[in-house]
């Protein structure tokens, strides 16, 4: 495992105090990091926008509760717990979910050797990451510290930001939303370093839940904005352009500003990119997006011709699509990929902030 590269001067935040994650305490550090404005993939995406046609994206969400389980009612992962009762319900089934958090750090350098060009996003909640520490599961940390801190594999790897507790937006008070946000923050740049944390611009909301009342919605975007965010991925059908109507078919597929109104009239907005619907996991376990932008083209936005998108998450471990069949259909992929352009003319696979 390559040491992790942190830039001079960055401070070092300790993972773990007294036993709890260290998700509070260096807010001015984390807030200048994460508003860093320093370019993201720009200087090292071997892709061209003139050569693309269309891309596809697809993010992997990760979460395990915590649950008070331990031997005298302590604070535990769920997985530790189906670990300890194997013959409950579907508990069997914990050792492939544990493999399920690790594989990217597989794969990922598996394909790059085999002359692939992937591209994976990754949106991991606070309380699995915090529960795969307490279960002493440093071989899965040391697969994502590899494809997230090793120079070689971030252009093929983005982390995506989420609430730290899988805190949905709409029930979760207005004052705690922001808290949530960099909590999350925080225990990220403990665990992969200030210097990864400067590369987290896209943010994936628990459940894809997002608020319909309009202050809450303003009071969210302004806190990840605040806390420097530059897209967002939202559901086609939770929003709605101004005059009321649905998204066009080929407004899906580019970048879209979601502006919020709260009830004072003040305004507020993000870059959003539309998640289209269908059953998610059935999709990405079966790289569903990859064959859908093979049918799409160019766009035009304004006086700029860009290639569509099609974005697209599911949970990474849950059912049997994605433990058993996801592996095979995203090898198979990015290999069929490798074969027309290399992955990087024509149809290619794209992050959402590159």
């Amino acid at each position: 495992m390559p040491a992790i590269a942190q830039s001079p001067n960055l401070p070092i935040l300790q993972e773990i105090n007294s036993g709890l994650p260290n998700i509070c305490g260096s807010e001015a550090e984390i807030n200048a990091a994460a508003n860093s404005n320093e370019p993201v993939f720009l200087p090292t995406t071997n892709l061209r926008l003139e050569n693309i046609q269309a891309g596809f994206a697809c993010a992997l969400h990760m979460h395990q509760p915590t649950i008070p389980a331990g031997a005298n009612g302590e604070l535990i992962s769920n997985l530790q717990h189906m670990f300890e009762h194997p013959n409950q319900g579907d508990n069997h089934n914990a050792g492939v979910f544990a493999w399920c958090y690790s594989r990217m750090g597989e794969f990922i350098p598996q394909l790059i050797a085999e002359g692939c060009n992937p591209r994976i996003m990754l949106d991991y909640s606070g309380n699995l990451l915090w529960g795969l520490r307490q279960m002493g599961r440093d071989d899965i940390f040391d697969n994502l510290k590899r494809i997230t801190c090793d120079a070689q594999y971030q252009p093929h790897v983005e982390w995506l930001g989420t609430m730290w507790s899988h805190a949905v937006i709409p029930s979760t008070p207005i004052p705690d939303i922001k808290l949530q946000i960099q909590a999350w923050q925080h225990h990220f740049a403990a665990i992969f370093g200030i210097d990864a944390l400067k590369r987290v611009k896209g943010f994936s909301p628990p459940e894809m839940h997002f608020p319909n009342h309009p202050d809450t919605l303003y009071e969210y975007i302004k806190a990840l904005k605040e806390c420097g965010y530059r897209w967002l991925m939202v559901q086609e059908h939770s929003v709605e352009n101004s005059d009321g109507s649905g998204l066009s078919q080929d407004q899906k597929y580019i970048p879209n500003r979601l502006v919020s109104r709260n009830s004072h009239g003040e305004t507020i907005g993000i870059t959003a990119l539309i998640k289209t619907q269908g059953s998610d996991t059935k999709l990405v376990g079966q790289m569903q997006p990859y064959y859908e932008a093979k049918g799409r083209n160019k766009q035009q936005i304004g006086s700029v011709t860009i290639p569509s998108l099609v974005t697209q998450i599911a949970d990474g471990e849950n059912g049997g699509v994605m433990m058993n069949e996801f592996p095979s259909a995203f090898v198979k992929a990015w290999h069929e990929n490798r074969e027309q352009g290399g992955g990087k003319s024509g149809v290619v696979g794209l992050n959402g902030t590159e």
